[in-house]
């Protein structure tokens, strides 16, 4: 398969850390990539021909954490939010922050990504790290422009809450 190698090689880190903030779990994702480029393989001819193959696998790895994420059992969810965590945004915003409160902003951030359903944490995803417009999701995810808008609300508003940031900030 003339390309596909170099295909892989040029965004296995790209979706790799895209199938990461989508699971929330490395082994997982590196699962998940593994199955979207098997998919991708079968029907390379098609796909390259067709211009985007980034695309093309990115909507099979989004596709399979949804349906990850639909199946697993949901555990006992525990408050990520905590009155320091306030603060720490702040510091973080500011530039003020350490490298350890910014990691800790990180393992914040990926606590309250993992409470999401699977399509908010995709369309949150998608948006804010993938860099896609609301068109892109919705082909992406197969559904409209206005269900990805409803469901970033939705989500941004739950994260909010999630992180006890004051409703007016940005995301």
């Amino acid at each position: 398969m003339q390309g596909f190698e170099e295909y892989v090689n040029g965004t296995a880190g790209r979706l790799l850390r895209t199938a990461f903030f989508l699971t929330g779990d490395l082994h997982h994702a590196e699962d998940l990539l593994q199955i979207a480029y098997e998919r991708t393989a079968r029907h390379w001819r098609r796909v390259s021909r067709a211009g985007n193959p980034e695309a093309y696998t990115r909507k099979i790895l989004t596709n399979l954490a949804i349906d990850r994420g639909r199946k697993r059992q949901r555990g006992h969810d525990q408050p990520v939010g905590a009155p320091s965590d306030v603060e720490l945004l702040a510091r973080v915003e500011s530039g003020a922050a350490s490298f350890e409160e910014a990691h800790a902003l990180g393992d914040l951030l990926d606590g309250a990504l993992a409470q999401l359903p699977p399509r908010q944490r995709a369309v949150v995803v998608l948006r804010y790290w993938c860099d896609l417009s609301e068109q892109e999701i919705a082909h992406t995810l197969g559904v409209t422009a206005g269900t990805v808008k409803s469901q970033a609300s939705r989500a941004l508003a739950a994260l909010r809450g999630l992180v006890d940031r004051p409703t007016g900030g940005t995301p």
